[in-house]
């Protein structure tokens, strides 16, 4: 019987994230249980680093940028719960480029009055689970109504996915 209670408690648990996944506006379902990186407070700064998915844009921690198929030009489409597990990379001051084509760097504005930067015409996040610089755990999630990816330096979508740790015969976790 606890088995029973436990699949019914997961799928109800499931059924909570996939409302959440479907909505632009606000939601009352909780965060992630991992600590999600802060929604704001980004420092606006843009750099390319490589990594098993090839060269890709990263914040100035080195924590990778995620396009959103689902935002409207530079419009984000990403709030709420969507903005917890996705935050947006924000800034006060103009983006830096560093090894970028600076002309692609600008900003929009979000409805929550913060100032979100965009890389060719892209709104740019972080995903909450990325824990340390190298990390591309969101790289084609689906949630939120749209596909997450990493973004090339010519600041397309990079698609592919990475090849899995066991297969490069390494053993060990893939840094920079």
């Amino acid at each position: 019987m606890n088995r029973a209670a436990t699949i019914t408690a997961a799928a109800a648990a499931i059924a909570a994230f996939a409302v959440g996944c479907g909505s632009s506006g606000t939601s009352s379902s909780s965060s992630p249980s991992s600590s999600p990186a802060p929604a704001t407070g980004g420092s606006g700064s843009l750099q390319v680093h490589s990594s098993p998915l090839g060269r890709i844009l990263v914040d100035g921690t080195g924590r990778a940028l995620y396009l959103f198929q689902a935002d409207s030009g530079t419009t984000s489409q990403c709030y709420g719960s969507c903005a917890q597990a996705w935050p947006p990379d924000t800034t006060t001051g103009h983006p830096s480029a560093h090894g970028l084509n600076a002309t692609l760097v600008g900003t929009t504005p979000r409805k929550d009055h913060t100032t979100q930067v965009t890389y060719h015409g892209h709104p740019l996040y972080r995903f909450a689970q990325d824990v340390k610089p190298g990390d591309t755990t969101g790289q084609g999630s689906t949630a939120f109504g749209g596909a997450w990816y990493v973004v090339s330096p010519s600041g397309t979508a990079i698609t592919s996915t990475a090849p899995s740790p066991s297969s490069s015969g390494s053993g060990g976790g893939g840094g920079y």
